[in-house]
């Protein structure tokens, strides 16, 4: 069974900064390519990033492209976002994803 257990949000001031973490589990997770994907209080999901297998290619959202960055332990099954310069905006449940599967998220809130 697939499992996606994400960790590490929380409130944070307009500029500062958090860590993402999505410990996977039930496929082979160094052979997968991942994304992170996101939802705002009334709005749709929203895609944020992807990484592909091997790593070495991450793509983003505008909004989110030079202040967010997407890697990826394979050794601990476990994918990461790191996010720099956080706007209210950014204000979401942020979930990782494995072809149609999300974890239960976490909740990021960006607010002074």
């Amino acid at each position: 069974e697939v499992q996606l257990v994400e960790s590490g949000g929380g409130l944070v001031r307009p500029g500062g900064s958090l860590r993402l973490s999505c410990v996977a589990s039930g496929f082979t997770f160094s052979s997968s390519d991942m994304s992170w994907v996101r939802q705002a209080p009334g709005k749709g999901l929203e895609w944020v990033s992807d990484i592909y297998a091997g790593g070495g290619i991450t793509t983003y959202t505008g909004s989110v492209k030079g202040r967010f960055t997407v890697s990826r332990d394979n050794a601990k099954n476990t994918l990461y976002l790191q996010m720099n310069s956080l706007k209210p905006e950014d204000t979401a449940v942020y979930y990782c994803r494995f072809r149609d599967i999300r974890g239960s998220g976490t909740q990021v809130t960006v607010s002074s």
